[in-house]
């Protein structure tokens, strides 16, 4: 009896776990089984591995052949195995030489001419290899380029199951193959939107930059071609970049979503879905492999929901958990898998399905019925967890045909959002929070946070009438803050507050 192990890694959401790969050659009748609670994707390697082996000047033994998947609790999925059990059975047929795969992670599909073939997730799977201690692992070379962001680990690249052998002490014959390309990057195009093309929204313009600045969630409603998409857009723009972690969880999930990971981008990603986008689109779902959603792609950018009230209702309302908690959990009947969802969320509606509601000039035709059916589109928890809520209004006919811009530019917004982040971070260094719209709302009501009496008096009446709710009290203390970075100020003032609470409710007393 011989038996042969070497490593792979099953991913559960963004998680890596290493698993080991055994292979068991046994003198019985000949047959080849995969156990270790394998989906069916992965119950199929037996004909790739085989096949790829024989193609490739390799044969397996005809004896029994079993390959177990440890720990034998935790879903496996997916072709990313196949390189991992061809090699392990090699092993164990004395093919390649046993010590020489115990210490290296294999990762890669196999196709039935013994090619490697992409898969995705290398990244976090490469990550999850380098955490568990391994320094060497071995991928197809179509995803080379996002393996070798991992930091400490060497990364080798191959093109066909032979050229992995060879390079374990095989005496085989490497065939010239032309490597199986990974996922193309799309076509960049520079981003030529700039902030100072916005005309005659100075109000929209600073609560933007209030919004980058905290990470505060924001609302923009306002009639058609008022501008809200054109404002959405040069969000990122003015958000600092991403830090080399941030960038890496990014580009990770990118990796699960089968996207081209060729390096990482420090610009903080925009995720816009279609208002006819499912709750699985939203979240993340799958039956078989769950796969992240519009929530998770946004994760560390911003995701923006235009047309907000065409959602479906059940869809936004499947927001407030990760808008709370930062992730997002998919709940199936055979796995739970978890996703990163830190992101910022910006709505834009119009104020009636006609968009006409007052409008100067306008004829809105929009029944009392549908005015209060699209009111409530978005459910008051959610509107709760809003930071922001701006009515944005079309702008003048003078101004549109002027050649006056806004005074503020992107680069002008993006320093005044990187200064007031770093007086924030300064502030709550040795916490876990590094926005003002992470701190939670016990730390600013108590403590040596909370306001004097006189300061938060307005804030305190809304409350008392019912005009806000403790959770948007907590999230108007926020903006407050944030306001007060903007400023230069260790403090928020009656003036913060009062022009914080206008941003949430449209009244400043």
């Amino acid at each position: 009896m011989r038996t042969a192990r070497t490593w792979s890694v099953a991913l559960t959401g963004a998680e890596g776990h290493v698993v080991e790969v055994e292979a068991d050659l046994s003198a019985q009748t000949p047959e080849f089984r995969i156990i270790g609670l394998p989906d069916k994707s992965l119950g199929e390697a037996v004909q790739r591995v085989h096949n790829a082996c024989e193609n490739s000047g390799l044969p397996l033994p005809r004896r029994r052949l079993t390959v177990n998947l440890s720990p034998a609790s935790l879903p496996k999925h997916g072709a990313a195995f196949d390189l991992a059990i061809a090699v392990a059975c090699l092993a164990a047929g004395d093919a390649i030489a046993h010590r020489a795969v115990r210490q290296t992670v294999h990762l890669g599909e196999l196709g039935l001419d013994g090619r490697l073939r992409p898969v995705p997730g290398v990244l976090p799977a490469v990550f999850a290899a380098a955490r568990a201690g391994f320094h060497r692992v071995i991928v197809p070379h179509g995803n080379a380029a996002e393996a070798i962001l991992v930091a400490g680990v060497e990364v080798r690249a191959a093109a066909s199951l032979a050229e992995v052998a060879a390079w374990h002490g095989a005496d085989v014959e490497v065939p010239d193959v032309e490597p199986v390309p990974g996922p193309q990057p799309p076509e960049e195009k520079a981003d030529e939107r700039d902030l100072s093309d916005v005309l005659g929204q100075e109000e929209a313009v600073e609560a933007l930059i209030v919004a980058a600045a905290g990470g505060h969630n924001m609302l923009l409603s306002g009639p058609p071609g008022a501008g809200k998409t054109m404002l959405a857009g040069r969000l990122p723009g003015i958000m600092p970049p991403l830090t080399e972690e941030e960038a890496i969880e990014v580009a990770s999930v990118r990796s699960l979503c089968g996207e081209a990971v060729t390096g990482l981008d420090h610009q903080p990603p925009l995720v816009a879905p279609h208002h006819s986008a499912s709750v699985a689109a939203m979240v993340g779902g799958g039956s078989r492999t769950a796969r992240p959603g519009a929530v998770a792609r946004a994760h560390r950018g911003v995701l923006f929901l235009d047309e907000a009230a065409e959602f479906p209702r059940v869809a936004l309302d499947a927001l407030r958990q990760p808008l709370e908690t930062g992730f997002v959990d998919v709940h199936r009947s055979g796995f739970v898998v978890r996703f990163p969802a830190r992101f910022q969320l910006l709505l834009a509606m119009n104020p009636c399905p006609c968009g006409n509601r007052g409008v100067r000039d306008g004829d809105c035709i929009c029944p009392p019925q549908a005015l209060r059916r699209y009111a409530t589109r978005l459910s008051g928890p959610l509107r709760d967890r809003l930071d922001i809520d701006l009515p944005v209004t079309r702008v003048a006919a003078s101004r549109s045909v002027t050649e006056e811009r806004s005074g503020v530019t992107t680069v002008e917004a993006r320093n005044r959002v990187g200064t007031a982040r770093a007086r924030a971070e300064h502030r709550w260094r040795g916490t876990p929070w590094r926005r003002n719209a992470e701190i939670p709302g016990t730390v600013l009501r108590h403590g040596g946070y909370r306001l004097p009496s006189d300061v938060r008096a307005g804030l305190d009446r809304a409350l008392e009438r019912g005009a806000l709710t403790l959770r948007g009290y907590d999230r108007v203390l926020r903006v407050a803050w944030t306001m007060a970075d903007l400023a230069g100020r260790d403090r928020p003032g009656t003036d913060e507050v009062g022009r914080a609470l206008l941003l949430r409710t449209g009244v400043a007393r």
